[in-house]
């Protein structure tokens, strides 16, 4: 099961699972985008698909259909990578729609973490065995000044892995937190793939590759080194250098806005 599964991370999860023989069952919003995934990885790995409609962000108890969706399927991965941020940098109280955009990104980014794990782990624990990926963020690793709310969500999705994986491991469940840095995505706004910004594919496969071996991971060895460098920063320094670049980013953003 792929949450956010039309796009850039989530759907190289979603490519990559299929790739490996397991069928997949693809959650986003659009129905449209859910349909044409669907098909391209039913004809391109030869595996059953199934879509279900939900959007993540909306406060009206899309869960039970989902459960209703899932009924009877024994769901061996989970891939909770369903996530929203900012649409660029900014102070906290001058975010666009800021009360809409609270709701939202609690919504996505951490009511949907616990409300899919909590369907789909019991069945797992019966059998003993089950993955669950939880996508949080680089941002996640420290504070993020100007991307504060979504940084604080991300954190949540770190800690709430690594709980998780503490209870259940003895169990035979995997919870991994995954951690990037920037991937060539929609979300990231970056289009052209680059050794430290990777294609999702790249990122993707090399994270896969992590999965059983560490529970907490980056993804991929550039995004590995990256944590290793901040990690050997003072906290306040790392925040410092944050703030910055955010700052900069924001000063393009609004100049690159006035100008249309």
């Amino acid at each position: 099961v792929v949450t956010g599964a039309t796009d850039g991370i989530g759907k190289a999860y979603a490519e990559e699972l299929a790739k490996r023989g397991m069928k997949v069952i693809l959650i986003s919003r659009s129905k449209e985008k859910l349909d044409q995934v669907s098909s391209e990885i039913r004809e391109k790995y030869k595996v059953e698909t199934k879509v279900i409609v939900a959007d993540f962000g909306e406060r009206e108890d899309i869960y039970s259909r989902i459960q209703a969706g899932l009924e009877g399927l024994e769901i061996g991965v989970l891939v909770n990578n369903v996530g929203m941020s900012y649409s660029y940098p900014e102070y906290f109280i001058d975010v666009p729609e800021l009360d809409k955009t609270i709701d939202k990104m609690v919504n996505i980014n951490i009511m949907s973490v616990c409300k899919m794990t909590r369907l789909v782990l019991p069945g797992m624990l019966e059998r003993s065995k089950g993955i669950i990926l939880n996508i949080a963020s680089a941002a996640g690793m420290y504070p993020t000044p100007l991307l504060t709310l979504y940084s604080a969500t991300k954190v949540f999705v770190d800690y709430f892995s690594r709980g998780l994986h503490a209870e259940y491991k003895s169990k035979g469940i995997i919870v991994q937190s995954v951690l990037p840095y920037y991937v060539a995505t929609k979300m990231s706004k970056i289009r052209t793939p680059t050794f430290d910004k990777p294609s999702p594919e790249t990122y993707v496969r090399a994270a896969l590759s992590t999965v059983g071996l560490q529970s907490r991971t980056n993804g991929c060895l550039p995004h590995a080194l990256m944590a290793w460098v901040f990690s050997l920063l003072p906290t306040s320094t790392a925040i410092n250098i944050l703030m910055k670049r955010n700052k900069q980013i924001r000063a393009r953003y609004l100049k690159r806005m006035k100008q249309k």
